[in-house]
Formats: C-alpha cells, sequence, structure tokens
C-alpha cells in the first residue's frame, strides 16, 4: 500500500499546489467567482463534468449497479441529461446575462424584488449539497488509511477549503481539470475494463446473474421518472452548474463545451454500471450496496493503480464539494449578506474589498460544512432534501422568468415560498424519501405562479427591455465597486 499512499499524498499536494497558484491570479471579484469569464471550451468542459460528476455518481453509481445492475445507471444518466438540456437550450442566454448568481438573474427579470427569498432557498440547496459532498471523504480515507470517520471529514474538508479559499474559482477551475483527467483515467480506462475482465466478461457476468440486471429500465419507471425530476430539472437551475457556466468566454463554449461534459456524463453513468455489475458478480454479499466500489478497488486492482482509482474516486468528491462550497459561499455573500447589509447601511460605509469579503465567506462556510458533515450520518436524506427544495421552490420561477413573458415578481416570490413550504411540510407527512413531497411541491408551485402571475400587473416594461437587453448580450458587466442590488 505504500506506493497507494503515495500517490494519493501527491495528488492531495498537488491540489493544495494548485489553489496557491490561483490564488495569484483571483485579482477581482470576477476572477475569484467565475474565472475572469475566460474558459475555452476544453477547460470549460474538463470542469463542468468534474463539478456533476461527485462521489454520488461514482461510489453512488458503482453502488446502484451492484443493486440494480445496468437500469443503475440512470441516476447519473439524467444528471447528463439535464446537463445537455441547459446546454442546448439555456446556456449561451445565461452566459449573456454577466451576473454572479440565479438570484441576480430573476432580479434583472422579475425587477429586483425575487433575490433575497430565492437566496436563501439556494443556499440551503448548495449548503447541503456541499455537506454531502464532505461526508463522502469518510468513505474514501476509510479504505485508505482506516481512518476515523470525524478525522476524515476534517482533512478531505480542510484540503477543499484551503484551496477554495486560497484562489476561488481559479483554485477550483485549476484543480478540477487535474480531477477531471484522474478520474478518466482511473475509473474509465482503468477501472471498468479491470473489473469487466475480473467477472470473466460479460457473457460470464449474464450468466451468473438474473436476466432483471441486463434490463434497462429494470430499477422502476417511477424511480426512473423521480431522477428526472430532481436531477435533470435540478441541473437546470443549481447555483453550483450556473457559475460554471458564467465562466465561459463565448456563447460557443457555453452551449458545446457543455455538450460534450453531458455527453461524458452518459458515457460515465453506463461505465459505473457496468462496474458495479460486475462487482455483483465476484461479491454477491456485500452488506452494502455503496461498498462495491470500495471492495473492488482494494480486493482486485494492483499496487498504484489501486491508488490512482482512489485518487479519482477522491477527485469525483472533491471536485463536487469545492463547486458547491463556492457557490455556497457566493449566494451566502452576494444574495443574503450584501442585501441585508444594504438596507441596514444604505447610503454611507467604506468601500468594500470584494475578494476579501468573498474569501471569507468561502471559509466561514468550508468550517460550517464541516461541522455539519461531522454531525450528519444519513448522506442521501440530506441530498434529498437539498434537491427536493430546490427543484420544488425554485424550478419554475426560473424556468418561467426564461420562458414566459407574462410571468411577474409577485408570481415568481408566491410561487418559491408556495413551493418550498409544501415541500417541507410533505416531507414531514410522507417521509424524506418520499417521491410524493417533489410531484406535488413542483405542481403548487407552477399552479401558484400561473394565477398569481396573471392577476398582478405585469411586469415593467423597461424592466422587461433591459431583461431582454441583458439576454442578447448587449448588458454590460457590473463593476467591482458597484453596490449590489437592495432587496427592500
Amino acid at each position: 500500500m505504500a506506493v497507494d499512499y503515495a500517490v494519493i499524498i501527491v495528488y492531495l499536494a498537488g491540489m493544495l499546489a494548485m489553489g496557491w497558484w490561483g490564488m495569484r491570479r483571483a485579482k477581482s471579484k470576477s476572477e475569484f467567482l467565475v474565472a475572469g469569464r475566460r474558459l475555452g471550451p476544453w477547460m470549460y468542459s474538463g470542469t463542468m463534468a468534474a463539478i456533476v460528476l461527485g462521489g454520488a455518481s461514482t461510489i453512488g453509481g458503482v453502488g446502484l449497479g451492484y443493486q440494480y445492475g445496468l437500469s443503475g445507471a440512470w441516476m447519473v444518466f439524467t444528471i447528463g441529461l439535464g446537463l445537455l438540456a441547459l446546454s442546448v437550450f439555456f446556456s449561451a442566454r445565461i452566459a449573456r446575462l454577466k451576473v454572479y448568481t440565479v438570484s441576480e438573474m430573476l432580479d434583472l427579470r422579475y425587477g429586483g424584488r425575487a433575490g433575497l427569498i430565492s437566496g436563501v432557498v439556494m443556499w440551503a440547496y448548495t449548503l447541503m449539497l456541499a455537506v454531502t459532498s464532505t461526508i463522502a471523504y469518510a468513505t474514501i480515507f476509510d479504505v485508505l488509511f482506516d481512518m476515523n470517520r470525524t478525522v476524515a471529514i476534517i482533512l478531505g474538508g480542510a484540503i477543499v477549503v484551503a484551496y477554495s479559499t486560497l484562489g476561488g474559482m481559479w483554485s477550483i477551475t485549476l484543480t478540477d481539470m487535474v480531477q477531471f483527467v484522474v478520474k478518466t483515467i482511473g475509473v474509465l480506462l482503468l477501472l471498468l475494463p479491470i473489473a469487466v475482465i475480473k467477472a470473466g466478461g460479460f457473457s460470464e457476468m449474464k450468466a451468473k446473474l438474473p436476466t432483471e440486471y441486463f434490463d434497462p429500465l429494470g430499477i422502476g419507471g417511477e424511480t426512473i421518472f423521480t431522477y428526472v425530476l430532481i436531477y435533470t430539472f435540478g441541473m437546470l437551475i443549481g447555483q453550483d452548474i450556473w457559475q460554471r457556466v458564467f465562466t465561459a468566454k463565448s456563447d460557443r463554449t457555453a452551449r458545446w463545451g457543455g455538450t460534450v461534459a453531458g455527453t461524458y456524463c452518459l458515457v460515465y453513468a453506463i461505465a459505473g454500471a457496468v462496474i458495479g455489475t460486475a462487482a455483483k458478480v465476484m461479491y454477491p454479499k456485500l452488506p452494502s450496496a455503496d461498498a462495491a466500489f470500495a471492495t473492488i478497488v482494494k480486493d482486485e486492482l494492483p499496487v498504484g493503480v489501486r491508488g490512482l482509482v482512489l485518487a479519482a474516486a477522491l477527485a469525483a468528491v472533491m471536485s463536487t464539494s469545492s463547486g458547491a462550497l463556492i457557490a455556497c459561499a457566493t449566494v451566502a455573500n452576494n444574495d443574503i449578506w450584501s442585501r441585508l447589509r444594504g438596507v441596514v447601511s444604505r447610503g454611507g460605509g467604506e468601500e468594500h474589498d470584494e475578494v476579501k469579503g468573498n474569501r471569507a465567506f468561502i471559509l466561514i462556510m468550508g468550517v460550517a460544512v464541516i461541522a455539519i458533515a461531522i454531525a450528519l450520518n444519513n448522506v442521501v436524506e440530506a441530498l434529498t432534501v437539498a434537491y427536493n427544495l430546490l427543484v420544488g421552490g425554485l424550478l419554475v420561477p426560473i424556468l418561467g422568468g426564461l420562458l414566459w413573458r407574462r410571468g411577474t415578481a409577485a408570481g415568481a416570490l408566491a410561487s418559491v415560498a408556495v413551493g418550498g413550504l409544501a415541500v417541507i411540510g410533505l416531507m414531514a407527512s410522507y417521509g424524506i424519501l418520499a417521491n410524493e413531497p417533489v410531484y406535488y411541491g413542483l405542481l403548487s408551485s407552477l399552479v401558484v405562479y400561473v394565477i398569481v402571475s396573471l392577476a398582478t400587473k405585469p411586469t415593467d416594461a423597461a424592466v422587461l427591455t433591459a431583461w431582454r437587453e441583458r439576454l442578447a448580450g448587449k448588458g454590460s458587466e457590473p463593476t467591482e465597486s458597484a453596490p449590489d442590488p437592495v432587496t427592500v
């Protein structure tokens, strides 16, 4: 294992070095939060694929393959479909807005009255996403070093917080590119063929497993529909995803780079399911499906290769964790704290150091994420709460703002409030893991949005004109010293 340990240690040291290098480039708010909006197709594709394919997609994807066979690919597959839909239909318009957060987009579209409440909902989502990613460190470091859960979370979380705080989006972009390469080599080029060969090939796998393991719909139609509703639509509106779209240097980069990343996700989904199916042949009675990835890596891979594949799993977790962390901090600072500070201290005060302030928020949110991850045990429940709130509360007003001219600020606010409260109430009634909360929450959000929008005065023509100009790329990015929009 000494060689494997050396691979992991070199990898972690490299992440910190990338953070230090990124700190030298992040000299402005734009550089720190969205990498100066300068990423080309290659870097954009790699970082977008890295952030959406996290620990749940890698360890969880293999686990679903172990439990359901090839149909276990559907969870990650729907993530890829969502990224493709975002890239083809919306990414160019989103990139042209030149904003930093989803809530700023809602302010532009509805006239500056929807940002604060949507910011709170988006902050809750990104916080839970960062927490679930951070918890996953315990699984990986337990395999590597037989490490205590709390120590593992602190170690992994501290590394991510360190490089994210130092260089912001530039550091995260550079580390994500390394993580993308490591995941591609470790999971697709090494673990996938080795697992299939060790299981005796596809003919042997078919002979030893029930036929439903090779049924594309074996996981169940309702489960697939729920995955589409949560993950495909979640990809369309998440701050962590939009913040990467904001880094693209052009419309073309956002559209085609995202399409490449989405296609990569589809391949990754199938690979994870095949690896899990192979693990079922080799280890038919594991105590937990999520243990399939660690078990096959630990027992079947040669020295050195094992370290690289474990580094790939660590890369998957770190890329999602860092992306969720900077998104959480950006929303907390720009959509919540800046607005509240504007209400309290409006009209005076000293100039605000944008980079320093955002760096401080990443550090604060990072410490909070680590603390919550230590206290929380159920990853699936935390992730379900995050996506239910996101889809149930924000999907309708965001897509409505992009697609329906008649939507109003009152309709958007009512939609966020009713959808979010409905999801929370139904989760308390049906259970966190039930499908009904997101179904009925989304439906109530849509009904309220349409009714209230039609019953209230249309959005001011000047607001819509400014909105259309920004969508067309005619608006300019706010200057670094400009005050944030104030929600009263």
